[in-house]
């Protein structure tokens, strides 16, 4: 069994209350020692560690401690944050040679209570597409709006940043389609990523039935508590294959639990009422 990529929930902490993400009870962080244990075995299986989940990595002042270990174990990674905490870190730890890719979730700002403006929290993001265009760095930033809906909902906070790209890297953007994945290039691999908002899977939300899904195909999960999971957006644990802190990710990707939900997939089927309950995997009809 191999994967695109394994996401590893080094904290759950993200110091913010998004409207559209959902919410974990824990304020946990995984020791620097569990984390290197989790990877050795995990890069058996892939090449790729995204150090997310629900938390934002950024958060941690010992972030570079987690990259040096992925580097010594030759794994590249993605990064997924807010964009809050950028100016937080230098440079050579935001363009750490493990670091393959850097998503910033834009659509963030305007779904919390800021004691920034816009322009303040967009200055530090800013200056990091500058430094890596200037040095010739080679990591891809994803700059997200995953905001897109049929009624253009956000059409003014969206506006608003276009109007900033334009002043300060001369970009023009207009006629972005209402639900629609693309992305656009501002700067040398960095790219504006639009996409739809999604529903995050939950045992309350509507049964959707069956389907096929890229979880435990592309990539699978393990959560701040070792807890490993078929996909990235069961943050809540409600799919528990097993605990890597007891058990070996090879024991937990090869039980029955996990070969059902594969197998099922394969088929067409989700298996897990979590899953039935995932509008998610509409993306992937064919």
């Amino acid at each position: 069994m191999k994967f695109h990529r394994i996401y590893i929930e080094i904290t759950d902490i993200c110091g913010l209350h998004c409207s559209f993400c959902a919410t974990k009870p824990t304020n946990k962080t995984m020791s620097l020692a569990q984390f290197e244990a989790i990877i050795i075995q995990a890069k058996r299986f892939t090449s790729q560690i995204a150090l997310h989940v629900m938390g934002d990595a950024l958060t941690l002042s010992h972030i570079g401690s987690f990259l040096e270990r992925l580097h010594h174990h030759k794994l590249r990674t993605i990064l997924t944050t807010s964009g809050y905490y950028i100016a937080n870190h230098s440079y050579d730890t935001l363009f750490h040679p493990t670091i393959k890719q850097i998503n910033i979730s834009i659509n963030s700002y305007n779904k919390n209570t800021n004691r920034i403006t816009f322009e303040e929290y967009l200055e530090p993001i800013f200056r990091l597409i500058e430094y890596k265009r200037d040095n010739a760095i080679e990591t891809f930033i994803n700059l997200r709006l995953w905001n897109l809906d049929s009624t253009l909902s956000e059409k003014a906070f969206n506006q608003t940043f276009f109007d900033a790209l334009k002043q300060r890297f001369g970009v023009v953007i207009e006629n972005i389609p209402r639900d629609s994945r693309q992305s656009l290039r501002i700067a040398p691999k960095t790219l504006v990523h639009f996409d739809s908002y999604f529903e995050w899977p939950s045992l309350d939300n509507p049964f959707y039935g069956d389907g096929r899904c890229e979880g435990l195909k592309s990539h699978c999960a393990i959560l701040v508590d070792g807890t490993v999971v078929p996909c990235c957006l069961d943050a809540q644990g409600v799919m528990d294959l097993g605990n890597l802190y007891k058990q070996s990710l090879e024991t937990i990707l090869y039980n029955s639990k996990t070969q059902s939900i594969l197998n099922g997939f394969k088929q067409g089927k989700a298996v897990e009422e979590l899953c039935q309950r995932c509008s998610y995997k509409n993306r992937f009809k064919e």
